[in-house]
């Protein structure tokens, strides 16, 4: 068996170029794509499930305005954002990841980009994004909405549209966090208000519009994303 300092020697030089390449084949493609929505979600909900079909009219919406959707690029809720924004015949972005279950590419993307690591295909949902979108998911969603509320919070991004869609899903995690992580003085007051809820797919296209007609779309890559 290799030695750490061997196997690094070996392996991980090459890495570091595969990296940079995901980064740049990603980054020559979305830099045409212009004002665009990321929407997060769960992989294993069906098209019968009533947050497929918002989802689906959440991107059409968004779509017909001229913003791309951009999603995981694998199924259920990442499939139904894809749909509605190429029924609206629109830009339809699915980043997808390489997993060894539930996620490969939906039909419904038509800009595919692969990604092998985690890392770089967030960088691109967030650097390319003017507002995100979190209906009903599982862990990668809910890892996300972390990742971006804390992107915001310490101001490492704009104070993009963070909207969480449907409220009988997210307002046992939404109390969690005022009585415990806010009244605990672990986050500052006015932290919570930086997401929006809403069980309405119209209200989730009007945060994002009157978020573009008042800041416009973000025209290079927040400072202190990379």
């Amino acid at each position: 068996m290799l030695n750490t300092e061997s196997q690094f020697v070996r392996e991980d030089p090459w890495r570091i170029f595969r990296i940079m390449a995901e980064f740049v084949d990603a980054f020559e493609t979305m830099a045409t794509v212009g004002p665009a929505v990321t929407v997060f979600g769960s992989a294993r909900l069906p098209a019968s499930d009533p947050d497929y079909k918002a989802a689906v009219v959440i991107a059409e919406g968004l779509a017909r305005h001229q913003l791309a959707v951009i999603t995981g690029g694998g199924p259920g809720i990442m499939e139904a954002a894809n749909r509605g924004a190429s029924r609206a015949r629109g830009k339809s972005v699915g980043l997808n990841i390489e997993l060894p279950m539930e996620q490969k590419g939906n039909r419904y993307a038509n800009i595919p980009i692969q990604f092998h690591y985690f890392f770089s295909r967030k960088v691109c949902f967030v650097k390319y994004s003017m507002g995100f979108v979190f209906m009903p998911g599982g862990f990668g969603t809910i890892d996300e909405l972390f990742e971006t509320l804390t992107l915001v919070q310490t101001e490492r991004i704009p104070r993009f549209p963070l909207i969480l869609f449907r409220r009988k899903f997210w307002e046992g995690l939404l109390d969690w966090l005022k009585h415990r992580v806010e009244k605990g003085r672990l986050i500052s007051p006015g932290d919570l208000d930086l997401l929006s809820i809403t069980d309405d797919p119209q209200e989730v296209v009007n945060i994002i519009l009157d978020y573009q007609r008042r800041v416009g779309p973000p025209r290079t890559l927040p400072k202190g994303l990379m």
